[in-house]
């Protein structure tokens, strides 16, 4: 049984490398992230994932993110989501446990602390679900790479939009400006103008680029693709999974990228002379690229 999160965090990064980490258990499910108090309720609303990985000491004061928004959640919710708290302080750790949260961990994550904490939220499952144990009687979560560092380290130098996470086996609808996620990691973009609704397969995508106020997206047949939309839009809706932002101008397949010169400042594309910039604001995503690169199957000669 897979049992879906969100990551509610003011921080990009922070949210890069919590998924990264959630990503190594096999039954979590990632939904999506919000960076705000209210879009943080909101994407919870709509999808009621089990579990919540919540940031209550933002950077960004105006995020307005806090241990107020679980009170906020009992409003509207029979069952509210179980709550992980991840920030940088200890100061707000007895606070948190008064509103009953699962667990408090500390940034830099750790993973031994992270699995602790899973273990945790699995033992809180199986109390109000008692079939549960039984439809899972091995460990509900694994984890897939135990040769993950504790601490993932990175160099630091108008129209409503919809994701929708729909069964891997159902097709996906025709809803105006939607991009339909399907699982485990099959993504559809829907492209539609004027009546006219085109499907494209992520895996099909090589890389957006941004021309004015809309997006190009070129596909791995040669095709390109124009959707009215800002290339800001795609870095919101797209997975952080498989989509990376590396320039004001490009976010590229992490897939479809075959080199990677840190000194020439530029990425290759798989099976083509294409080759895309990368700008300093953006190389913690080529530094997260390069690792998740390296974490595969991978022989370094």
């Amino acid at each position: 049984m897979s049992q879906t999160y969100i990551i509610i965090d003011d921080d990009k990064e922070s949210v890069l490398k919590t998924q990264a980490i959630a990503e190594r258990f096999r039954n979590l499910s990632f939904v999506g992230s919000a960076n705000s108090y209210d879009d943080g309720v909101n994407l919870i609303l709509e999808h009621q994932p089990s579990l919540v990985f919540l940031e209550i000491d933002p950077t960004d004061k105006k995020s307005n993110l806090s241990l107020a928004l679980i009170n906020e959640l009992y409003r509207y919710l029979k069952v509210v989501p179980k709550i992980i708290v991840t920030t940088a302080k200890k100061d707000l750790a007895y606070d948190a446990l008064q509103y009953e949260v699962i667990d408090y961990l500390l940034k830099p994550l750790n993973i031994n602390d992270f699995r602790k904490a899973i273990l945790k939220f699995d033992r809180a499952i199986k109390s109000y679900l008692p079939h549960f144990e039984e439809k899972n009687p091995v460990a509900t979560f694994e984890v897939l790479d135990e040769t993950l560092t504790e601490d993932l380290e990175t160099e630091t130098d108008e129209n409503d939009v919809d994701v929708t996470i729909i069964p891997a086996s159902e097709k996906p609808t025709a809803v105006i400006g939607t991009v339909v996620a399907q699982q485990p990691q099959s993504l559809v973009i829907c492209v539609k103008s004027y009546g006219d609704y085109r499907y494209i397969d992520s895996d099909d995508v090589l890389y957006f680029e941004a021309d004015n106020n809309s997006t190009d997206i070129h596909l791995n047949n040669g095709e390109m693709i124009t959707a009215f939309k800002t290339l800001k839009h795609f870095e919101t809706v797209l997975p952080p999974t498989q989509f990376l932002r590396i320039h004001n101008s490009y976010i590229i397949n992490v897939n479809q990228v075959s080199r990677i010169h840190t000194g020439n400042t530029v990425c290759y594309i798989k099976n083509s002379t294409t080759k895309l910039p990368f700008s300093k604001s953006y190389k913690e995503n080529v530094d997260l690229i390069i690792s998740r690169i390296a974490a595969g199957n991978y022989l370094e000669i």
